[in-house]
């Protein structure tokens, strides 16, 4: 009797230690974990990818459609505002901040000089303005590229780009949001230089 019943039990732990019935249920509800955050870390860091290269686009766009002017005015720099507006749909357009800026080389000193300079910012409501504030003084010395300064006695058109970009989930990246920041230079394409009459540049024969 004794016997019959330790085989019998011996008999349930064999059968119970070779039972693979439940066993890919317990390797799925491992798994699925790790899969979900490796799924939407992957969603995160291509977003992440594709409001970098916006931004790239962003500036190449704004010093591009200013170098094709002969003159500009508010209105044109608010125009090119909506058109880097457009170029971040459909992300977040308010983290946007942008500007252009001409830079005249001088032609003795091959110091590189403000001329004028506008920046643009977007509202939580999607309305494009021109920044109260520019982001560079008339007549501040910056710093251009070698390539650029080499080329003594001509202008540069400048702009600059930054954005905050913030995951949806923070926990795969920085809650407070990862910056971004990308610039562009291009020259005048059909004149000496682009004047900006309201913002005190109206002859390129006399640069500041």
């Amino acid at each position: 009797m004794m016997v019959s019943l330790m085989q019998k039990m011996s008999l349930r732990v064999r059968g119970l230690l070779n039972d693979r019935s439940g066993l890919a249920a317990i390797e799925f509800a491992f798994v699925f974990p790790m899969m979900v955050v490796m799924y939407f870390a992957v969603v995160e860091l291509a977003s992440a990818i594709a409001v970098d290269r916006r931004a790239t686009q962003v500036a190449r766009t704004l010093a591009d459609l200013t170098s094709q002017m002969a003159s500009v005015a508010d209105a044109d720099i608010t125009s090119f505002g909506q058109a880097a507006k457009a170029i971040m749909t459909p992300y977040p357009r308010d983290p946007l901040i942008s500007s252009v800026t001409e830079v005249y080389v001088d032609k003795i000193s091959g110091v590189a000089r403000v001329q004028w300079s506008k920046g643009l910012t977007i509202s939580t409501t999607g309305a494009v303005t021109i920044a109260t504030t520019a982001p560079h003084n008339p007549g501040d010395v910056v710093a251009l590229p070698p390539g650029l300064v080499v080329a003594k006695g001509t202008f540069v058109i400048w702009s600059e780009v930054s954005y905050r970009y913030v995951p949806t989930i923070g926990y795969f990246m920085a809650k407070t949001g990862i910056p971004f920041s990308d610039t562009a230079y291009t020259r005048p394409r059909q004149v000496l230089c682009v004047l900006y009459p309201t913002a005190g540049l109206t002859d390129c024969a006399a640069p500041k």
